[in-house]
């Protein structure tokens, strides 16, 4: 388990550059890629406080549950951490629930065209896997998450 969140150390900086998706304008101009990185980066340019937001879910949250989750199991941190760490998972779901929510409304204007990249699997497959090691590690430490 503590090596299956170490990997997710790495994991996450890939995902943030991962393409989560392809968007054009129309079908005729050619499909642009998405990835976490490159939409904070456009959004820093209008809308600083919406791009510290999601700077802080998208970035700061999973990384920081990750790194609090390891020195747990090296015994480095108490586990009386482990709701806060909780707490950190819950609003980095909610990074992937607006990520999913622009594709469903992106996709109802019509005339976007938008294909996901692997890259959102990838960045959702490692907040499900930290979710997972944190419950697994509560109930071995004996701690309700």
């Amino acid at each position: 388990m503590r090596y299956a969140n170490l990997a997710l150390l790495i994991l996450y900086p890939v995902a943030w550059f991962a393409p989560l998706l392809r968007a054009g304008y129309l079908p005729l101009f050619g499909l642009s890629e998405i990835t976490i990185v490159s939409g904070l980066q456009s959004l820093w340019g209008t809308d600083p406080a919406l791009a510290l937001l999601v700077s802080f879910l998208a970035l700061f949250a999973p990384y920081l549950k990750t790194i609090g989750l390891a020195l747990i199991h090296f015994h480095l941190l108490r586990r009386r951490v482990l709701p806060m760490l909780d707490i950190l998972g819950r609003l980095a779901m909610a990074d992937v629930f607006l990520i999913a929510l622009y594709i469903v409304i992106a996709r109802g204007v019509g005339r976007v065209t938008i294909e996901t990249g692997w890259g959102l699997y990838l960045f959702t497959g490692c907040i499900l896997a930290s979710v997972a090691i944190a419950h697994l590690t509560a109930k071995r430490r004996g701690v309700k998450s």
